[in-house]
């Protein structure tokens, strides 16, 4: 015979029960702020989709209008296309390592314009692969000489990475302040350098452009996975409720009202049962 302790619903305020729900809430919770990240991910996602379009193919601008200062730039600045003229440092060239392009590995090819009013906008003027023989490229297409006349796309400057450096003409990333090291402290802008678009003169020959084309606008699956884990926070309560019915009817299996509701729930079982399910229980029987 069931405990007169367990009988009824009072088993569902015991500690076990309690502690129970606990878990649940908690778990509800962690569901909720994943949830609410996944969804600052979409708005994130949607947010720089619509600075590419905003900026990709934006009409150009002065470079002194866009940067009014050599350490000016905005993140949402990002592509915006900006005009300069001035001449090319051919002499101070750097190269950037470990710039694979189309699965290959190269270097991307950072020349500074001299502006009319003597500092240096670094230009990434493309791609060139790595050497056959050396870590450094075969032969690297000469910028215009004289002036030139340049549209390009503002990229932030980059950070470091650990473990990632170089010597002489080269540098491990783009990061402009160490650019302007290796440039004995000229005055380079420091918070963008301009993905080179286009150049007038253009000459004969030039490094592979490495963005021709406006970047990726998939958001991704953030509504999808935002969605998933209200439905496990969902689930959860859902897990909990049918584990305190199951035990419900187990505790009170001696209670006639319940064993009332029990034979009703056996016979909508069996009036679900197709002739198939029959069958099936009749062979398993005759093995």
């Amino acid at each position: 015979m069931t405990d007169s302790k367990t009988a009824g619903w009072r088993f569902a305020f015991s500690r076990r029960w309690l502690g129970y729900l606990a878990f649940a809430i908690v778990f509800a919770i962690a569901c909720a702020f994943l949830s609410n990240w996944q969804l600052a991910r979409s708005k994130e996602a949607a947010a720089a989709n619509a600075l590419v379009t905003q900026n990709f193919d934006s009409q150009p601008v002065a470079l002194a209008d866009e940067l009014p200062t050599l350490g000016s730039y905005s993140p949402k600045q990002e592509w915006t296309r900006v005009t300069v003229t001035g001449t090319y440092e051919r002499d101070q060239q750097l190269m950037a390592r470990n710039r694979p392009f189309n699965g290959n590995p190269g270097f991307e090819v950072l020349t500074p314009l001299r502006t009319a009013d003597g500092s240096l906008f670094i230009i990434d003027r493309g791609w060139v692969p790595t050497g056959n023989t050396t870590d450094a490229p075969d032969h690297v297409p000469a910028a215009p000489a004289g002036t030139v006349t340049v549209v390009a796309r503002l990229k932030g400057s980059e950070p470091a990475i650990a473990g990632r450096s170089a010597t002489g003409d080269q540098v491990g990333t783009i990061q402009l302040s160490v650019v302007k090291q290796k440039l004995d402290g000229a005055d380079v802008y420091t918070g963008a350098y301009g993905l080179l678009d286009t150049e007038d003169p253009a000459p004969a020959t030039a490094p592979t452009p490495t963005v021709t084309s406006p970047p990726s606008q998939d958001e991704g699956l953030h509504w999808s996975y935002m969605i998933q884990w209200i439905i496990f926070a969902l689930i959860g309560f859902f897990g909990l409720g049918y584990a305190l019915i199951t035990e419900y009817r187990k505790l009170n299996s001696h209670d006639p009202a319940e064993q009332a509701r029990a034979a009703e729930r056996d016979r909508r079982r069996r009036a679900k049962r197709t002739d198939s399910d029959v069958e099936d229980e009749l062979l398993d029987a005759t093995r």
